[in-house]
């Protein structure tokens, strides 16, 4: 018979645990952003895409995400999140900060697209 003894104190279960809760659904962001609440969140579509329709987060476009690393740095361990128009660009920033040690960097499922979607869907 095989005995798992001790195993928890030998597996970092955050680390695990951010990397399967690396997405965010926009139902969830929604009722974040209603609440009021204070989130690192990121947009990574370009500027024109930001100007036509924007959810208030801090543009950095996909392609000028190396150039603002220092300035994520100091949010490196805080969850960020971060969207797209529908969450394919918003999923390689959050692999690429990842890649860079960044532990809890989440991706907004469907991107702006969906959220727009559920607000006329209320």
């Amino acid at each position: 018979m095989f005995c798992a003894k001790n195993v928890d104190s030998k597996i970092d279960f955050k680390k695990y645990y951010n990397k399967i809760i690396m997405d965010i659904t926009v139902e969830e962001l929604k009722e974040r952003l209603d609440n009021g609440e204070e989130l690192n969140f990121y947009d990574v579509r370009e500027e024109h895409e930001f100007e036509e329709d924007n959810l208030g987060a801090i543009l950095i476009p996909l392609a000028e995400l190396p150039d603002h690393v220092a300035e994520l740095e100091p949010l490196k361990d805080s969850e960020i999140i971060i969207h797209c128009r529908s969450g394919a660009r918003s999923g390689k920033a959050a692999k690429y900060l990842e890649s860079l040690g960044f532990t809890n960097v989440r991706n907004v499922l469907g991107g702006i697209l969906a959220y727009r979607e559920l607000e006329e869907e209320a």
